[in-house]
């Protein structure tokens, strides 16, 4: 009774609307009384108890389900006949509801049937208990739907391979045909309500997608007729139309299944005039469409085969793509795609299926329209008809996949001439907008070398209406075009002219197309646009400060394509000439006497993005140099440096500056080592100064790219950043939580990644080596991927280091010694503490691909602490939570521990990892629905 109580008091904290804390805690102890023994009589008493309210009876079913997945170990064999009994007294007590009850009780049973083969007859005997009378054969419907659906989908419960076989053949297969007979029963059953036949339906359904019901086999019972007279009915249609198509999905064995097909295809046929007479319905339609989709799908070879048979299905799907309603069309694509695909491979075709096709591509059109302007789209409607239209273009590359791209952008062409024809007061702007967007879609699927309809549509492009939608779609083809643009120059001209006029245009989308079209057209042109480079030069300067930033950057990112394609000298030339003019800017803010305003340092901070971007388009010129660059890298760092001392304070300043320093180390490489000690002093102070991680950041970038060099300065430099970050980071840490500092953690972690290799005398011989063992420590309690990884990864190198090989292959490096006494301090220091964040992560938040470092960490510990690690563990494995590290699975990873280290047979302990994180994973799994669903 005590325990009765607990849980109906427990339950009751639900209805009470309860704060968080108090939830929460219900909840806990709730999951904690699930795994308990004792829950299988209390949970019986709740069930079987009138006045137990109706929340507890869930719970108690619940409880059941739940016990009988995963803890079905905790009954003795000889009782499990007795719990049966209990399960069926409960659900015949329940049958007549709630339906919430019965779906947990039959979860139950389906699951012990499974478990228990000495219940060889399970589905008979629910036959025989449910099946007779009328008021329990819902019951007994939801219990034979259930069941294919948990054996195909519960793979929680812990039986073999060769088990579940066994059970399954036992439980599906030896009862599919006594199944069949028994809904074929009730469905003709004197006064069988719909509600039944719904029941009917959704059980044959679940049979059916078990593949424990041929559809030969169904085909020949009434339910075959049944199915498809029900789409008459309202309340049986969409269950119908489940059935059917499943059935149809069983039939893609053709060969085997052509009786069936045969009984099938003529109801489909029979079924196409209800599109016109339910076309007010989109629901029906709906479902006609899913019917027909599936239809076509599964017999596409026969539609082929036999058009003067099949046709009038592909008939009936082009007249699902046409429908107004956009959420219906889609579900017609798959057949398109798969069908294109098919006929692709075919040497001829019927020239039906061309029509169709031709048909399926202007519907597709006019469904690209936009509404009037008189009728204008919500936001969220406008966005996601956008989207949408994306959908769309895939199905118009389907249409060029059977009917050729050169047919298709014709078509597209002669539907504008011909609205152009009628003169620009008797056509609207989406008549032109949707067949450019088309063009547009297909454009990835036109030949490069095609001199018939593509020479049409840009000579086509500069006397479309100037209207900012027509302008837009126009300057999307043009970047959509450039690989045809690139094997005729002739047009590089027009376009340029077009696409500049485009940045004029008061539309913002008009601008930004324009400066993609001028991206790709640079991109794949830029051989034939060297000699325009002072073309764009004078652009960027006249017209450049008119632009929005992300235009203009648009615009610097294809001139460096353009300098990209140039002799190196030349290339170089102008890549000053470009770069001189922003750090000439930056230059003339810095020795400003007074601070500048925010938006001069906003300005500022576009002009780095643009340098940045140039950069990374122009990557690097190679070991050697040429000679406008000798001087650039001193000249470039000395306006950069003095910039981040006056401006470094701000985040963003900071954030783009050390994007351009990362290009400018991969441009100049070794030419930059004169001023890299420079750059990491200045790194080292700014984040002393700010906390920004970019400084970190880059200093990590520094040390990968220069950490073997041997120059005085450049290791002194290094240790300092080192040593200033660290006691920066630990200051920071006693006023904020790890969690609330992600971006430096990371960084930082980053940085003495790069170092560990590079520069281990200074990682391992600092004082600051303590401080960021501790530091990366606390990483570990971060739910955060990349900062797990990153810290996983800095303390795998650590604990791995060489210097800690007892049987080296080599005589070791003089420093080693020093190495290894500072990594045995640290271990004997923090490696309690480590130790429990490592495991604690294993079981908790540690993501799954984790799992092999900490294996690797685990087993370096074992091999050289192994006696420290055994001390340890004991007290370690006492404060990870139950919930996620099960009392049973703890005992069981000590003793494989204990057992791999005293053997010395290291190997196992990654077995032992394995099963500790298999066991947390399912316990946190069972916990993470909560144990009261109300």
């Amino acid at each position: 009774m005590a325990d009765i109580q607990a849980v109906l008091s427990a339950i009751d904290v639900f209805s009470r609307a309860p704060d968080k804390a108090s939830l929460g805690q219900a909840n806990t102890w709730l999951q904690d009384f699930q795994h308990s023994p004792d829950a299988w009589a209390t949970c019986n008493v709740l069930l079987l108890t009138p006045e137990v309210p109706p929340a507890a009876k869930l719970f108690a079913a619940q409880t059941f389900r739940a016990k009988v997945t995963y803890d079905l170990h905790q009954v003795d064999p000889v009782n499990l006949p007795s719990f049966r009994d209990t399960l069926l007294a409960a659900l015949e007590r329940h049958h007549a509801g709630p339906r919430t009850i019965i779906v947990q009780l039959c979860l139950a049973i389906a699951g012990l049937a499974l478990q228990f083969p000495a219940w060889n007859n399970a589905v008979q005997t629910m036959i025989d208990s449910f099946g007779r009378n009328p008021a329990t054969v819902p019951t007994l419907l939801q219990f034979l739907t259930i069941l294919p659906e948990e054996l195909n989908n519960n793979n929680k419960i812990p039986i073999t391979d060769d088990e579940y076989s066994e059970r399954e053949s036992q439980l599906l297969t030896a009862n599919s045909k006594q199944v069949l007979e028994l809904l074929s029963m009730y469905i003709q059953a004197t006064g069988v309500t719909s509600a039944v036949q719904s029941q009917i339906f959704d059980c044959l359904r679940s049979w059916l997608v078990a593949g424990e019901v041929r559809a030969t086999d169904l085909a020949n019972t009434p339910l075959f007729a049944c199915a498809f007279q029900a789409l008459a009915s309202d309340g049986l249609f969409d269950s119908a139309v489940d059935v059917i198509c499943e059935l149809i999905h069983e039939t893609q064995e053709i060969d085997e299944n052509m009786p069936a097909i045969e009984l099938v295809v003529p109801q489909l046929i029979a079924l196409k005039p209800s599109l016109a007479t339910q076309r007010d319905d989109p629901e029906k339609i709906r479902g006609y469409a899913r019917i027909f989709s599936e239809a076509g799908e599964t017999y596409r070879m026969l539609l082929l085969q036999h058009p003067e048979t099949f046709f009038t299905i592909v008939e009936a799907i082009g007249e699902c793509s046409a429908y107004p309603d956009l959420d219906i069309v889609p579900i017609t694509f798959p057949f398109w795609m798969r069908l294109a695909q098919t006929i692709g491979k075919k040497s001829s075709v019927s020239p039906l299926f061309l029509d169709a096709y031709r048909a399926l591509m202007r519907v597709i059109i006019n469904h690209l329209h936009f509404p009037p302007d008189s009728t204008p789209m919500s936001g969220q409607e406008a966005d996601d008809f956008r989207s949408f239209r994306h959908v769309m273009g895939d199905t118009l590359k389907d249409c060029c996949l059977v009917l050729r791209t050169d047919i298709c952008l014709l078509t597209t062409y002669q539907m504008i001439t011909t609205a152009l024809s009628r003169g620009p007061e008797a056509i609207s702007w989406q008549e032109i907008e949707a067949p450019l967007f088309a063009m547009r879609s297909i454009g990835a699927e036109i030949d490069p070398s095609d001199d018939d309809a593509v020479p049409k549509i840009m000579d086509l492009i500069p006397s479309l209406p100037n209207h900012p939608r027509v302008r837009y779609a126009a300057l999307l083809i043009i970047s959509r075009y450039t690989e045809w643009v690139n094997m005729h120059p002739d047009y590089i001209g027009a376009q340029l002219q077009y696409v500049s006029a485009g940045f004029e245009d008061q539309d913002s989308e008009v601008c930004g197309a324009a400066g993609q079209a001028l991206k790709y057209l640079c991109q794949d042109c830029k051989q034939h646009l060297v000699d325009f480079l002072p073309q764009l030069h004078t652009f960027l300067t006249s017209t450049g400060a008119k632009l929005v930033q992300d235009d203009r950057r648009q615009v610097y990112e294809a001139i460096a394509y353009v300098i990209s394609a140039m002799p190196m000298a030349r290339a170089a030339e102008s890549l000053r000439t470009f770069s001189v003019d922003i750090l000439a800017q930056i230059h003339a803010v810095t020795i400003k006497p007074t601070i500048i305003s925010k938006e001069e340092l906003l300005d500022i901070g576009n002009g780095l993005d643009n340098l940045e971007v140039m950069l990374h388009v122009i990557g690097g010129f190679g070991e050697e140099l040429p000679p406008a660059c000798q001087t650039s890298c001193t000249e470039a760092w000395t306006v950069l440096n003095a910039f981040l001392a006056k401006y470094g304070g701000d985040y963003d300043i900071a954030d783009r500056t050390t994007r351009v320093i990362r290009h400018g180390i991969t441009l100049f490489g070794n030419a930059a080592l004169p001023i890299v000690p420079s750059v990491v002093a200045r790194m080292s102070f700014a984040f002393q100064a700010t906390v920004y991680p970019s400084y970190l950041w880059i200093a990590g970038k520094m040390i990968h790219r220069y950490g073997n060099e041997e120059d005085t300065d450049l290791r002194g430099s290094f240790q300092e950043i080192y040593e200033r970050s660290t006691n920066s980071v630990v200051t920071l840490l006693q006023s904020k939580a790890p969690s609330d500092i992600p971006d430096v953690m990371e960084d930082y972690l980053r940085m003495l990644t790069s170092m560990v290799p590079s520069a281990p005398d200074i990682f391992f011989q600092s004082s600051a080596f303590p401080l960021a063992f501790r530091t990366a420590m606390a990483a570990l309690t971060l739910v955060h991927t990349d900062i797990i990884f990153a810290s996983l990864d800095l303390f795998l190198l650590i604990l791995t280091h060489d210097c800690l090989n007892p049987q080296p292959s080599a005589p070791p490096p003089p420093k080693f010694p020093l190495y290894t006494s500072a990594i045995q301090a640290v271990v004997q220091k923090d490696g309690f503490q480590f130790l429990s964040y490592l495991l604690g992560g294993l079981v908790g938040d540690f993501p799954e691909d984790a799992t092999s470092i900490v294996v690797s960490i685990f087993r370096a510990i074992s091999v050289l602490w192994g006696a420290q690690l055994l001390s340890w563990l004991p007290s370690v494995l006492q404060q990870l939570p139950t919930s996620a590290a099960p009392q049973p699975a703890q005992a069981q990873f000590l003793s494989d521990v204990s057992r791999a280290v005293n053997e010395k047979q290291y190997d196992k302990v990654k077995y032992a990892i394995l099963s500790l994180n298999r066991a947390s994973r399912k316990a946190r799994e069972r916990r993470r629905t909560g144990a009261f669903d109300r």
